[in-house]
């Protein structure tokens, strides 16, 4: 259903039901939600990547189980379909996809703050075709990611997208080989551990602040992040260490 493993610093969610090409059901929801608290109650853990088994990344939610009447976890009230795609995080996660990423699925991705992934995988929310709407945060994520012209189209069509063309539109960070892509999203997260990580989830949150709030707004943000980054010990360990010609020793305090 869902494998959750340790790599260092990382923490590694796997979906585990490719029989159901990895839909998600309430069981599901509910072991996302308590691994990514975990996640963001561990000091130790800086980085959160969310991967798959098969040749699906995830459809979305289990139809089955909806037509069933057994629907009702699939979405957390507080953090949204899969216990993602609403949640408030502090800390990067990153999307590892290595096949199709459609309906919730893409929604997953989209909630994501990177995405790796292969060539062969492709991305889409098709609901239009079924008399739906995408309520997980697809719709305004994708005017937001990929721009106006190119959201529209792909909502309104309900046609998927390669991952070529999502790394040309600048929806991928990183594209590779089918088989790859958990490898290649661990490098991307040592990328991001190799730098001190209170600087980066303030950055971060700066970064994030630019959706919704104007400049004016901003520039007081951006000055209470560093005020609270000069609180930690690795404020003064950066200097430190630049001074000293050697790696820094980052421990998130």
């Amino acid at each position: 259903m869902l494998h959750v493993e340790t790599r260092g610093r990382v923490l590694v969610l796997t979906l585990d039901r490719p029989e159901a090409r990895n839909a998600i059901n309430a069981e599901t929801t509910e072991a996302i939600v308590e691994a990514l608290d975990r996640f963001e109650a561990d000091p130790d853990l800086w980085v959160a990547i969310i991967t798959h088994r098969g040749p699906v990344f995830c459809a979305g939610a289990d139809l089955k189980v909806v037509a069933s009447g057994g629907g009702r976890g699939i979405e957390s009230k507080e953090h949204g379909f899969a216990g993602i795609c609403a949640r408030l995080r502090t800390k990067p996660l990153i999307a590892a996809i290595d096949g199709a990423a459609l309906a919730g699925g893409f929604e997953i991705a989209l909630a994501c703050d990177c995405i790796v992934a292969s060539t062969d995988s492709r991305f889409g929310l098709p609901e239009v075709k079924r008399a739906l709407v995408a309520t997980g945060g697809g719709p305004f994520r994708m005017m937001r990611q990929l721009g106006p012209k190119i959201a529209l189209e792909l909502v309104m069509t309900g046609d998927p997208i390669s991952a070529a063309r999502g790394y040309e539109l600048g929806l991928v960070n990183r594209l590779v080989e089918p088989g790859n892509v958990l490898e290649a999203a661990l490098e991307l997260a040592a990328a991001i551990n190799a730098n001190a990580p209170v600087a980066v989830r303030e950055t971060r949150a700066v970064a994030l602040a630019a959706l919704d709030h104007p400049d004016a707004e901003l520039w007081q943000i951006a000055r209470d992040a560093m005020t609270r980054n000069m609180q930690t010990a690795d404020f003064h360990e950066g200097p430190r260490a630049f001074v000293e010609k050697r790696a820094a020793n980052w421990t998130g305090a």
